[in-house]
C-alpha cells in the first residue's frame, strides 16, 4: 500500500479561521488546499482528488449543502466533514442526511478535529484484495466510526441521524456484538446533548438492589452499608443520555420505575420519597425477543411501548458481509496505531476467509480477530499464519467451498478488466477512452482511482 501526505481541501470564506485551520492540520502533516466558495469546491476536488473535504455550509456561490451533494454525486468515495455555527441542529442533520462523514460545531476544536480526521482516514485506507482496491464508507459520529455499505446498515443510520437530535426514546436491537453500544454513543452525538453526559449501564450484569442504586443513587441508612448519600446515574446524566443495556433483564420492579421515569421524568433515591426531576434521553439495547417477553409476562406491555417509539435492529455481520472489508481496515487501522506496528495490507486469502466465516460473534469477534493478526504479523500484511489457531482450523475444513464475494464487488471485477482493455487500446490516452466507454473523464478517473489503476501505463 502507498504512503503519501494525507491532503485536505479546506473550503471556507472566513479567513482567520480558514489560516488557523490550515496552520494547525499543516503541523500535523497533512497538506492543504484552500478555496473561499462555494462555486470553486468541486473543480478543487476533481483537480486535486483530495483524501478529505472540510467544508463550511455558509459560503458564497454554492452553500456548504449544495456543494456536498455534488462532491457526494461526482466524488462519493471522499470524506466530507461539514462546519455548522453554533447550534444549526438543522444543518447537520440535513448534512448527515446527504452523506456527510461528519459534522462539526464551531468554534472547532483543533485537537478533536485532527483525532477525528484520523479515524476517517484509518477507516476508509483501502484494503489490498489480489490488487484490487476497496473502498469503505464510513461515517464518523463524534468518536464513533460506523460502516455503512450495506443497504440494512444505511437504514439503520438513516433512522437514527432522524431521530437523534430529538428527545425521543430509542430502542437498539440486534445480536451480541453486533454494536449496538457504538450505535448508541453514535445517538448521543448527534443530539443537542453531545457536550452532556453519556452513561452506560447494564441492566444484565449487577445484581437488582445495586443496579437500582446505580440508577437513582441513595440516601444515608437506606441500607446496611449506605453511609453517605449518592448520587444515582439518573441525577449525573441529567441533561445528557443513559444507556441501558441488556433492557430484557430489568425485574418487574426496576421495569415500574423506569416506566415513571419516561412517563414523568422524576424519581426517588433509595431510602427517600422527595421526588428528583430528571432531563435525560434513555436509548435501551437487547439482544432478546422483548415482544416475546411481553407474551409470557416476564416484561411490562406498558413499559414496552414506551420504549418502543423508534425501534432500529442491528444485523448481524453474516447478514452485511459487503462491510467486511472497511471493517477490516478500520480496526487494522486502529490497532496499527495503538500498538505502533507497520501493517498496512490484509491479503486476499484472508478477506476471502472472512467471508466464508460465519461470525457467531458478529463485529466485536471480527475485531478481536484482526487485533489479534496486528499483534503477530511479521510482515506489513496481514496473512492467514496471523489468525488465531481456531480459525486455521475453521478455514481449513471450508476451503473447499467457493470464496463468494458479495454480488457488488464480483461485478465490478469485469468492469475494471474491460477498462483496462480499452485503455490500453488507446495507449492510456483517457479521453478516447473515455469516449469509447461514453461516459465523461470525471466518471473515467473516478473508476481508474477505484481500482487503482492511475499509476499504471497502458
Amino acid at each position: 500500500m502507498s504512503k503519501h501526505q494525507p491532503l485536505v481541501l479546506l473550503v471556507d470564506d472566513d479567513e482567520l479561521v480558514g489560516k488557523s485551520l490550515a496552520t494547525s492540520l499543516r503541523k500535523e502533516g497533512f497538506a492543504i488546499v484552500r478555496v473561499e466558495d462555494g462555486d470553486a469546491a468541486l473543480p478543487a476536488v476533481n483537480v486535486h482528488s483530495p483524501d478529505l473535504v472540510l467544508l463550511d455550509v455558509r459560503l458564497p456561490g454554492k452553500n456548504g449543502i449544495e456543494v456536498l451533494q455534488e462532491i457526494k454525486v461526482n466524488r462519493p468515495e471522499i470524506p466530507v466533514f461539514v462546519m455548522t455555527a453554533f447550534g444549526s441542529i438543522d444543518n447537520s442533520v440535513t448534512a448527515m442526511r446527504e452523506g456527510a462523514h461528519d459534522y462539526l460545531t464551531k468554534p472547532i476544536n483543533d485537537a478533536d478535529l485532527i483525532r477525528r480526521i484520523r479515524r476517517v482516514l484509518a477507516a476508509s485506507t483501502h484494503v489490498q484484495r489480489g490488487g484490487d482496491a476497496v473502498d469503505s464508507t464510513s461515517h464518523t459520529i463524534g468518536q464513533e466510526s460506523l460502516i455503512a455499505n450495506h443497504p440494512r446498515m444505511r437504514e439503520v443510520l438513516q433512522a437514527v441521524q432522524a431521530a437523534a437530535p430529538t428527545r425521543v426514546t430509542i430502542l437498539i436491537q440486534g445480536e451480541s456484538g453486533t454494536g449496538k453500544t457504538v450505535l448508541a454513543r453514535a445517538i448521543h452525538q448527534l443530539s443537542e446533548r453531545r457536550d452532556r453526559p453519556f452513561v452506560e449501564v447494564s441492566c444484565g450484569s449487577l445484581p437488582d438492589p445495586l443496579l437500582e442504586s446505580e440508577l437513582f443513587g441513595y440516601e444515608i441508612g437506606a441500607f446496611t452499608g449506605a453511609d453517605r448519600k449518592r448520587q444515582g446515574k439518573f441525577e449525573y446524566a441529567d441533561s445528557g443520555t443513559v444507556f441501558l443495556d441488556e433492557i430484557a433483564n430489568a425485574t418487574p420492579a426496576l421495569q415500574i420505575k423506569l416506566l415513571r421515569v419516561l412517563q414523568d421524568r422524576v424519581f426517588e433515591r433509595l431510602g427517600s420519597n422527595e421526588p428528583i426531576g430528571t432531563d435525560i434521553r434513555l436509548i435501551l439495547a437487547t439482544n432478546a425477543d422483548l415482544e416475546g417477553a411481553v407474551s409470557e409476562g416476564r416484561f411490562r406491555e406498558d413499559l414496552y411501548y414506551r420504549i418502543n417509539v423508534v425501534a432500529v435492529s442491528m444485523p448481524p455481520l453474516r447478514e452485511r458481509a459487503d462491510d467486511i472489508p472497511a471493517l477490516a481496515s478500520l480496526f487494522l487501522g486502529r490497532y496499527t496505531a495503538e500498538y505502533k506496528k507497520t501493517v498496512d495490507a490484509i491479503d486476499d486469502t484472508v478477506l476471502d476467509f472472512f467471508y466464508r466465516f460465519n461470525w457467531p460473534g458478529n463485529v466485536r469477534e471480527l475485531e478481536n480477530v484482526v487485533e489479534h493478526a496486528v499483534i503477530m504479523a511479521k510482515a506489513p500484511t496481514i496473512f492467514l499464519s496471523d489468525l488465531p489457531p481456531r480459525y486455521l482450523e475453521h478455514n481449513q475444513d471450508t476451503a473447499a467451498g467457493p470464496a463468494v464475494r458479495p454480488l457488488k464487488q464480483a461485478l465490478e471485477i469485469p468492469e475494471r478488466d474491460y477498462i483496462v482493455k480499452v485503455l490500453k487500446l488507446n495507449g492510456g490516452n483517457r479521453q478516447k477512452t473515455a469516449e469509447m466507454l461514453s461516459v465523461n473523464r470525471t466518471t473515467l478517473f473516478n473508476k481508474m482511482r477505484k481500482y487503482d489503476l492511475l499509476d499504471d501505463s497502458f
